[in-house]
């Protein structure tokens, strides 16, 4: 971090009081909203075949006006106190502005996942949610964790496993954690939604025909050039939806390098053959970079900074070509490279909004938890035969007959995966729409300040209506 730029955490506050001065709230609440509630930093030991080795471990409850907090848990050695709660406390922003009943929360372990055995990442996923459980830092009606950078639905299911183990007879346990695997308390379209999320926020702001008339780019999806930085979870899947839905991806990024084509990457080949070799480099037909930030200065209107903080910065934010940030990752941006980016008129659909497609689906599954039920299971077959009586009645009627593959698809019930696809769709869509009512009402200078004007709001009418605040 250079000199002049501040932390992550300091960034977080630096846009919250941003989007403050916009609103009449008491000095104390605005300090309450802003502060996280409890840090639990710990250590604990591991055993490899090298012998022991200390390893550092953070969870975060950021605000707890409302109950469970919630948030990812991440494996890196890049993970410290203050990127632990500066990502606290964008869970909470995040879920205000989706309207998901949590308050934020975050965790992470200071290791490289990668240089572990599943064995020894087993013991110390287990061993940290033991540590958890202690303090009272976990639970279905607490703190619920999630997969997150380094960590995915193997993790989850260890951590569910334990707490599971060390609260027997805990009916809602399954509860204590969302992103596990289906066969264990998870739910259908998880794995993908994130990534989903930033699709469906992307065509949101692209179909806006005022905002792409300022930008210069046409409405709608249709032949848009994209980079994406990150072939993750996040990365892969937001990359997949664009293109599958007419984008062209001229770029893509790694932490080995990047690689480009004007004329277009296919993103699983892509990721198919960085899978194989580990590397993407060696992609056939695309020109090599080896340093992966340069990919953010590739003539494009669409970026995608689906990786880690801080990629767009004061140094590299003047050499920008997109007309379009889509913040995959959490802050991804600084506030002194976001001042360059409005100056020059560039659109960026900030993180708190865009990437809370993972923490929406999350919410779908932590109620699945404790209804004990699966989504669709009790409503599909109903839907269907209520669905034939009515074709059935409009063919007599019409005496015009369909055929039968037209029936099975005007009568398919929704599934669980189509009822979470279409409950994280309406919530992408309408909270798009709030943010940007604000932003224009509000006048306030870019959106990221507008989906905090939202949130801040909601969050402050939680602590009145409790009574804590006047």
């Amino acid at each position: 971090m250079s000199s002049h730029e501040s932390s992550f955490f300091e960034d977080v506050v630096r846009n919250f009081d941003k989007a403050a001065a916009f609103l009449n709230y008491p000095q104390g609440l605005l300090d309450q909203i802003k502060v996280c509630n409890s840090v639990y930093h710990f250590s604990f030991p591991v055993h490899t075949e090298s012998g022991y080795e200390v390893v550092s471990a953070w969870r975060v409850e950021h605000s707890q006006h409302k109950l469970p907090t919630k948030g990812g848990i991440r494996y890196s050695t890049s993970v410290n106190e203050d990127e632990v709660k500066a990502l606290a406390a964008l869970m909470t922003f995040k879920c205000a502005i989706v309207d998901v009943p949590f308050g934020g929360a975050k965790g992470g372990i200071k290791i490289d996942p990668r240089k572990y055995t599943p064995d020894q990442l087993q013991r110390i996923t287990r061993r940290y949610t033991a540590e958890l459980v202690k303090k009272n830092f976990i639970g279905p009606g607490i703190d619920v964790p999630a997969p997150d950078y380094g960590t995915g639905q193997r993790e989850m299911a260890w951590i569910a496993d334990t707490y599971s183990a060390l609260n027997p007879g805990q009916i809602d346990a399954s509860g204590c954690v969302t992103g596990k695997p289906i066969s264990q308390g998870g739910i259908r379209g998880r794995v993908e939604a994130t990534g989903r999320g930033v699709f469906f926020g992307i065509r949101e702001a692209c179909n806006n025909k005022e905002d792409m008339k300022r930008l210069g780019l046409t409405v709608g999806l249709d032949g848009k050039r994209v980079v994406v930085q990150g072939l993750g979870n996040v990365g892969y899947h937001s990359a997949k939806f664009l293109q599958d839905s007419g984008c062209i991806i001229v770029g893509i990024a790694e932490f080995e390098g990047a690689i480009h084509n004007s004329k277009g990457l296919d993103v699983l080949s892509v990721w198919k053959h960085r899978t194989e070799t580990k590397s993407i480099f060696g992609y056939p037909g695309a020109v090599e970079l080896k340093n992966g930030l340069d990919a953010l200065e590739l003539d494009c209107d669409i970026i995608v900074p689906a990786a880690l903080e801080k990629q767009i910065t004061s140094s590299n934010a003047p050499r920008i070509k997109a007309k379009i940030i889509a913040e995959g990752a959490n802050g991804p941006t600084t506030p002194e490279a976001e001042e360059i980016l409005n100056q020059k008129g560039i659109l960026i659909i900030p993180d708190m909004y865009l990437n809370a497609g993972g923490v929406t689906v999350s919410y779908f599954e932590w109620l699945k938890n404790l209804q004990h039920v699966r989504m669709g299971r009790m409503g599909k077959r109903f839907v269907e035969s209520s669905t034939m009586q009515l074709i059935s009645t409009i063919e007599r009627v019409t005496e015009h007959m369909l055929s039968y593959d037209e029936k099975m698809r005007l009568t398919h019930g929704p599934d669980e995966v189509d009822l979470v696809n279409s409950g994280l769709e309406d919530t992408m869509i309408s909270s798009y729409n709030e943010i940007h009512s604000i932003w224009k009402e509000k006048k306030c200078p870019d959106m990221r300040t507008a989906a905090f004007i939202g949130s801040i709001n909601k969050i402050a009418t939680s602590y009145m209506e409790l009574g804590i605040f006047p």
